[in-house]
């Protein structure tokens, strides 16, 4: 079974959100990870790039599929993964330490729209 960490906020195309403060860490669930595989490539989008929620930012290819990564909230992008560039298999040992972006949150109010860690754990189930 997947893990699912309470405290971090979900979307329905398996990607997660960590908040601290404005900032918040996106990355894929291991539900996710689980589903693709061994992760041989990250598409990485660029620092200062805008993301929008619902919109696409960048894609996460395996041996057997390539996803997109799909932003669950909007915002700025102040960092990126970097590590995912020479080691992608990071997403497989941990998806939740090895996040993919930072943004800083435009509307902090889109959370309410993800799902908590009970709910996700429910959809996933189905």
């Amino acid at each position: 079974m997947a893990k699912v960490i309470e405290g971090l906020y979900y979307s329905e195309s398996h990607e997660y959100v960590r908040v601290e403060g404005d900032m918040a860490y996106i990355g894929i669930t291991d539900y996710a990870q689980h589903a693709l595989g061994n992760v041989v490539y990250v598409d990485l989008p660029e620092v200062d790039d805008e993301v929008e929620a619902g919109e696409e930012f960048g894609a996460v290819e395996s041996v057997k599929a390539a996803s997109d990564i799909i932003a669950p909230v909007s915002g700025t992008i102040v960092e990126v993964n970097e590590a995912l560039e020479d080691k992608p298999e990071l997403l497989n040992e941990d998806a939740y330490e090895n996040w993919i972006i930072k943004v800083e949150l435009s509307d902090k109010g889109e959370l309410d729209a993800l799902m908590d860690a009970a709910a996700y754990t429910e959809f996933t189930s189905k």
